[in-house]
């Protein structure tokens, strides 16, 4: 899997990943950016949200559940001291749905958290990160 990052004007940045999909990235005016997109790590905070919703809504049709809607928020204490790493990240998830069996929902989540999620996955384990660089000529 491999995802690519532009930067197109002050802070902003365009991201292109292997899927083929866009998205757009920008910090705040106080640190020189536009404040037209979100947040590398508000992204991050979406793609936890993102996959564990994915797994769970699943899982949980799978089960025959009749989930009209799910929401999933995640909320995260920054350090304040950069490089500002999150401290401490909380998953709700919010079913709507008649009838819905709470323990076919504790074990969609039980089963995203422990198997399936792997921007989770991630986050939980020690990863190692490598860097290199070239520098070209102008075209």
């Amino acid at each position: 899997m491999k995802a690519k990052v532009t930067c197109t004007k002050g802070l902003r940045f365009t991201g292109h990943a292997d899927s083929g999909h866009d998205v757009v990235m920008d910090g705040p005016v106080s640190v020189g950016g536009a404040d037209s997109a979100a947040r590398p790590s508000e992204l991050l905070l979406l793609s936890l949200a993102g996959c564990t919703g994915m797994d769970v809504i699943s899982i949980l049709r799978k089960k025959r559940q009749s989930v009209s809607s799910l929401e999933v928020t995640v909320s995260g204490d920054q350090a304040e001291d950069y490089p500002a790493l999150f401290r401490n990240l909380k998953i709700t998830y919010i079913v709507r749905g008649d009838g819905v069996d709470p323990e076919a929902v504790r074990r969609a989540i039980a089963l995203s958290e422990e198997k399936y999620c792997s921007v989770g996955a991630t986050l939980k384990e020690p990863v190692v990160i490598t860097s290199d660089f070239e520098i070209l000529p102008v075209d």
